[in-house]
């Protein structure tokens, strides 16, 4: 009995060792984002993070517990060299989640989840397509090292050559309950009534810790769990009754009126979703002199709305942001869910119905990510993707370059009667970040290449308009340029709970704007979802659909802003910035820790009615 139990126990301590190598790595990996840490930091995250590196090895000594049990309880002899394939199966796959959470980390600062599986299984060309900037060698070659290390560590550490234990019949159901009940304490990581969360190993108020502490294979199960299971909302901060007073107050207006800033009442609409157009990249908004030269002269002649956030971090919650003015869900990408979707309002819904011809233009697949189902199911008349193009005009990874598109929606605008809807969707600026021409910034590291593709979408829109300008329809057209989301890129903010990673431009341009109020900057505080009732307002047209939105050029407005990741939230006033992590339970940024705590509550307080409102009435579609 002794040497089951110590070959059980020589199992997990192995995968619990093995937990401590790859937290070492991610660590060692990321090194620059834990600099300010001491010693003693690094070391909780190793103590904080056994509970879970524990837990995960009890999930993994799962089958071989059933595989032992079988093979004590019958006549059948599976041989031990089952256990090696099982180890090894079981390494190769911890190693690849390892590696492929060193570039999902990267890019978006949160660890590996369910939604990048969710996203290969929905594009899986374009998934690839946004690999191209990866160090794919440094990764695969520190697979590569842990497998080979975890190979040659599990035959000095797990009994491989275990063989049935010889004792009594009456003692071998009293034995194998012992260890499957003691595996199950571990797996819930004790005989509290509450299992093991994330929350449980976080520690520290630095955010990089507390990711530091949590182990990469745990987090992915439970994460993949939650968002399959049957839908549960996970953001129940407070009454329902509560909530829904608390988001009421935010749109509450004392007058519905707003500045007119459009010479006509009907003009031509087109949207031009920027592709990760970051504020960093426009210098009036804070960002890098140079990046976007050209969208300078554009904010001259236009109406810049500088204080605008997107929705979330991602192109699928963008669309839906701008166009149907829904915000995020935080878990949960509703474009992918066609019984919810179809059920969302959207601007061309609206502009359709008051005789509008609508169109969609992207260079690449218009079924990245089910866009092409929510776009026809939205009144989208006219469709012009990829495969739109001529073979010799796919000069992308992704399709067709900005310029390409942009020129084949000029043409394709005269061609048709006003008054139109069109939505351009730009992808030049994103992975792999390549130009066909000669890129503006030297170098092939991915900050100036970052710059090099917002330089080039930035000359693609100079080209645009200028040509446009030639056009009989041009004086009549209003064109609204925003961001999908924001980008870490080019100076590196990836932190996902930092406002300034969802700072991104709108900008109202063209002729159809008032001479007077061209080059003015609107400095009230919004979100992507606020396009809709801004612009429907303005046209004169009903937007009491668009519950989500509010009009920015209502003085009487209320300033605030709304943003998410996958599991935590950030909310914004003109005074206080909070974001909070679901998953850990607390607040991890406060943008003016000098404010009153009863101001810097009542910002975290109407965050979480925001998000328990927008997921209860996600759940409801």
């Amino acid at each position: 009995m002794l040497k089951t139990v110590f070959s059980f126990c020589r199992f997990l301590i192995f995968w619990i060792v093995f937990a401590f190598i790859t937290r070492a790595v991610f660590e060692v990996y990321f090194h620059e984002k834990f600099e300010g840490s001491t010693a003693w930091d690094i070391i909780q995250t190793f103590i904080y993070g056994a509970r879970m590196d524990a837990s995960m090895a009890g999930y993994i000594a799962l089958i071989p517990l059933l595989v032992f049990g079988f093979n004590w309880f019958t006549k059948y002899h599976i041989k031990p060299i089952w256990l090696c394939g099982y180890v090894y199966f079981m390494l190769f796959l911890v190693c690849f989640i390892a590696i492929l959470n060193f570039n999902i980390f990267r890019e978006w600062g949160t660890k590996v989840n369910f939604r990048v599986f969710a996203n290969v299984y929905n594009s899986p060309s374009e998934a690839m397509a946004s690999t191209g900037s990866s160090p794919i060698g440094i990764s695969l070659s520190i697979g590569a090292v842990l497998l080979t290390v975890g190979i040659l560590l599990s035959h000095f550490i797990i009994d491989y050559n275990f063989r049935k234990p010889k004792v009594p019949l009456w003692t071998k159901p009293l034995i194998f309950l012992l260890l499957f009940g003691v595996n199950f304490v571990i797996v819930r990581s004790g005989l509290q009534l509450v299992p093991m969360s994330q929350s449980t190993v976080y520690f520290s108020d630095r955010p990089i810790l507390n990711q530091g502490a949590l182990n990469t294979e745990w987090n992915l199960m439970q994460n993949t769990f939650e968002s399959v299971k049957t839908q549960d909302n996970p953001y129940l901060f407070m009454p329902a009754a509560r909530a829904t007073a608390l988001v009421d107050s935010m749109y509450a207006v004392n007058k519905d009126t707003t500045i007119n800033i459009l010479t006509t009442p009907r003009p031509n609409v087109v949207i031009i979703q920027l592709e990760s157009f970051t504020a960093d990249v426009i210098q009036s908004l804070g960002g890098e002199k140079g990046d976007a030269p050209n969208f300078e002269d554009f904010i001259k002649n236009g109406v810049l709305f500088d204080s605008i956030y997107a929705a979330s971090d991602r192109t699928d919650k963008g669309i839906v942001a701008i166009l149907s003015a829904f915000p995020s869900q935080a878990s949960r990408t509703m474009v992918i869910d066609n019984s919810k979707q179809e059920h969302l309002p959207a601007i061309s819904n609206s502009l359709i119905n008051h005789g509008y011809h609508t169109s969609y233009f992207y260079g690449g697949d218009a079924n990245f990510m089910n866009f092409k189902a929510y776009l026809l199911s939205h009144n989208i008349d006219g469709m012009i993707d990829k495969f739109s193009f001529d073979e010799k005009e796919m000069n992308s990874k992704w399709g067709a370059h900005d310029d390409i598109v942009l020129k084949r929606n000029v043409i394709y605008l005269s061609q048709q009667k006003e008054p139109f809807f069109s939505y351009i969707q730009t992808l030049s600026n994103h992975e792999p970040f390549e130009v066909p021409t000669q890129p503006h910034f030297p170098g092939e590291d991915l900050p100036n290449k970052f710059r090099s593709t917002a330089y080039y979408t930035d000359a693609s829109l100079k080209e645009y308009f200028d040509e446009a300008k030639k056009q009989p329809w041009y004086k009549n057209t209003l064109f609204i340029l925003v961001a999908d989301h924001g980008h870490r890129l080019p100076l590196n903010h990836s932190e996902p709970y930092e406002p300034r990673k969802y700072h991104i431009p709108l900008l109202f341009f063209g002729d159809a704007i008032k001479p007077e109020y061209r080059g003015k900057h609107i400095t009230k505080l919004g979100n992507q979802v606020d396009i809709a009732t801004t612009l429907l307002t303005q046209m004169g047209l009903p937007h009491k659909e668009f519950k989500w939105s509010k009009n920015l050029l209502n003085p009487y407005s209320k300033e605030f802003a709304f943003f998410d990741w996958d599991n935590g939230m950030g909310f914004m006033t003109p005074n206080q910035a909070v974001s909070y992590d679901n998953a850990g339970q607390r607040v991890n940024y406060i943008k003016n820790p000098a404010a009153p705590k009863a101001e810097t509550d009542e910002t975290l307080l109407l965050g979480k009615a925001f998000l328990q409102e927008v997921f209860t009435e996600y759940m409801k579609f």
